[in-house]
């Protein structure tokens, strides 16, 4: 019986499954099993899967019709085997020591349920260690969950199985079959579960340190992806807040503030100034949280949005295309932040103002 089951939903991932698999199969801590879902797909994904599973005996593949990422994780949590679960979304990686770290964390702490790490970022030329998700690691409570999210994406997390059937259900009309991510959604999917964990299980959410997952950028979107990313959002605040009004009531705007600032980030990635703007001005309107919080992070995005607005060019919030240093990444915003700091500062004040 293996320690640890992670499980690796897929759709067409004949590009990038066979990396992901070989790093999960070279973890340090060998006592695994890799289950592979392969969610309806049309190209050589079930052939890579197959080929692992031929080579290596932990290494096994599960076929469905395509169903999403939800159901894909849902469908490996029920075959998998392990006392502790995690994900790898096929494309992204695991640095060789990750699963190591969490099993240590989580047998340290009995009172944790969900163990994640922080990630690097990860695109068609590789890593760019300069580019890496740096998020709070203890004392998080149901509100950091929801307003940044500091698990981060769906390949950081590694839980309990007994943490993951305190949040299992079965939906109406199923007579047979458990779910644990709510396979209505085909975005924030785990961002719902997280919350969910968060707000109704006494299982705590730590993290450990180092930024031992690789996630994979995904190319920006057109203009009505971000009304969709928005969409799937809300729908999520919907479905949970019956859970806890109060709660929701006392944090959505915030949160909806941060979700805007995420999307004018994405905007400005893909050259719609007018959207990023729009955006970021959004976001200061609903709360100046963001800001009082994080004041780089949130001028230097409304800088750049004013910049491709106005002029069409803009230094993107994390710089893409190139390997770039932390060290000229933290110099960039630092600068930026400072340069525009008085100046955006006074462009959103009438925004801030009707808040305050």
């Amino acid at each position: 019986m293996p320690h640890a089951s992670i499980i690796v939903p897929a759709h067409n991932a004949e590009a990038t499954l066979d990396a992901t698999l070989r790093s999960l199969r070279a973890q340090s801590f060998a006592d695994l099993e890799i289950i592979v879902v392969d969610d309806g797909s049309t190209d050589r994904t079930v052939r890579i899967g197959a080929d692992h599973a031929g080579e290596d005996r932990r290494v096994q593949l599960v076929v469905q019709a395509n169903r999403g990422p939800a159901a894909a994780r849902n469908s490996g949590i029920r075959v998998a085997r392990g006392a502790i679960v995690g994900f790898c979304d096929a494309g992204d990686l695991w640095r060789p020591h990750k699963l190591a770290a969490h099993v240590r964390h989580l047998a340290a702490a009995p009172a944790v349920g969900l163990s994640f790490s922080g990630s690097a970022r990860i695109g068609g030329a590789g890593y760019a260690p300069g580019l890496a998700q740096r998020p709070r690691l203890a004392g998080i409570r149901p509100e950091h969950v929801f307003l940044s999210n500091p698990v981060g994406n769906g390949s950081a997390a590694v839980l309990r199985r007994a943490a993951l059937d305190a949040i299992a259900w079965r939906p109406a009309g199923e007579r047979l079959c458990d779910c644990w991510f709510d396979e209505s959604f085909r975005q924030f999917e785990d961002l719902e579960c997280w919350l969910r964990l968060a707000l109704t299980t006494d299982w705590q959410i730590e993290g450990v340190p180092g930024a031992l997952t690789a996630h994979r950028l995904p190319p920006a979107g057109p203009p009505a992806a971000s009304g969709r990313q928005l969409a799937a959002w809300e729908r999520v605040v919907a479905k949970l807040t019956p859970l806890a009004p109060e709660f929701f009531a006392r944090h959505t705007p915030a949160a909806r503030a941060y979700q805007l600032r995420t999307l004018a980030r994405g905007a400005v990635l893909a050259g719609d100034g007018r959207a990023a703007l729009c955006l970021a001005l959004a976001s200061l309107r609903l709360s100046c949280q963001p800001l009082r919080l994080e004041p780089a992070k949130t001028l230097t995005t409304l800088a750049a949005a004013l910049a491709l607005r106005l002029f069409g060019t803009a230094v993107p919030p994390e710089p893409q295309g190139r390997i770039a240093s932390q060290a000229q990444i933290v110099s960039t915003d630092r600068a930026v932040a400072t340069s525009t700091e008085e100046a955006a500062t006074r462009f959103a004040a009438p925004y801030m103002l009707a808040k305050m």
